[in-house]
């Protein structure tokens, strides 16, 4: 027997008739009309090539390869049910899951303490992987399920087949050393784009505060270009560089070295960090959870309550 001819209602209906051992308790269980579920009978009889259930006194009694096959068919209709047809859910006090995230060296600092925190909590045995990429291929990772999110400023998803969901707002500091002499506690744009300038580029990316400064034509006076935000941690210290940085990272610098912040001769661009997810995992009850994690936990006022 060829189980795509097979039509799958009809164990349904044998399940019910093995149970009630009526054709009419059985099309009233199923929410049948007594025809169609005789005639439903009729054609199991065909399938099978038995009369399956035969009218006696006392009902619809099975035959012996019915009773053969009523287990089994209860077994089949009850996972269809149970487990194929109903949503998965997601413990996360019981999940042992690895959860990956797209999210530069930044988004390592910003977001994950206050996550992990919670995790201990809600589900200590769920792993967490922070993977950086080049900003151009968060949609082929995101698409392709070699991440579950993707945390920080990645304009290049905003786009269709991707969901997003504001996480904050912030905008840029500039630091120094805080025993830097070379410049003062405010600087004019002349003397802002003539300073020692250390850039941060992660993965070679342009941060809107590249774009700010070209777009209006300035040219600052970089010596040094790093990739990682927390390299500064080392090269400020005694140093006359100065760093335009985004304000999370000013203040966790400041949490390991004595910094300086200067008064920028402009305003600088705001940043929207958001949390960015492919369609495929929308409905997927773990990247929700997940998703809502790094949000209560992220949000500041004014973000979104998705």
């Amino acid at each position: 027997m060829d189980i795509r001819s097979v039509d799958l209602n009809l164990l349904v209906v044998f399940d019910a008739m093995a149970c009630q051992r009526s054709v009419s308790r059985a099309a009233e269980s199923l929410g049948l009309s007594q025809p169609a579920t005789s005639a439903a009978l009729a054609r199991l009889r065909v399938l099978f090539d038995d009369a399956l259930f035969v009218r006696t006194g006392a009902g619809m009694e099975p035959t012996p390869r019915a009773q053969e096959l009523a287990p089994l068919v209860h077994r089949v209709v009850e996972t269809i049910g149970s487990q194929i047809l109903q949503r998965a859910g997601f413990d996360p006090a019981r999940s042992d899951r690895r959860f990956t995230v797209l999210t530069p060296d930044i988004g390592e600092v910003t977001f994950l303490p206050g996550v992990l925190a919670q995790l201990r909590q809600q589900a200590p045995q769920v792993c967490l992987y922070a993977m950086a990429k080049p900003r151009e291929t968060a949609a082929q990772v995101l698409e392709a399920g070699e991440a579950d999110l993707a945390l920080g400023f990645f304009p290049d998803l905003q786009k269709a087949g991707f969901y997003q969901q504001q996480l904050f707002k912030t905008s840029y500091d500039c630091i120094c050393c805080a025993r830097n002499t070379a410049v003062g506690r405010s600087l004019t744009l002349r003397q802002f784009l003539a300073a020692r300038h250390v850039v941060v580029r992660p993965d070679g990316r342009e941060h809107q505060i590249d774009r700010f400064l070209v777009d209006r034509g300035y040219h600052r006076e970089v010596l040094l270009e790093l990739s990682h935000f927390m390299s500064l941690i080392e090269l400020l210290p005694g140093s006359d560089l100065i760093a335009t940085v985004p304000q999370d990272i000013a203040v966790a610098v400041a949490r390991h070295v004595p910094v300086r912040k200067i008064a920028l001769p402009f305003r600088p661009p705001q940043i929207q960090v958001q949390q960015y997810w492919h369609r495929r995992q929308q409905d997927d009850p773990a990247n929700r959870w997940l998703r809502q994690l790094f949000h209560s936990v992220n949000r500041r006022d004014g973000a979104s309550r998705a």
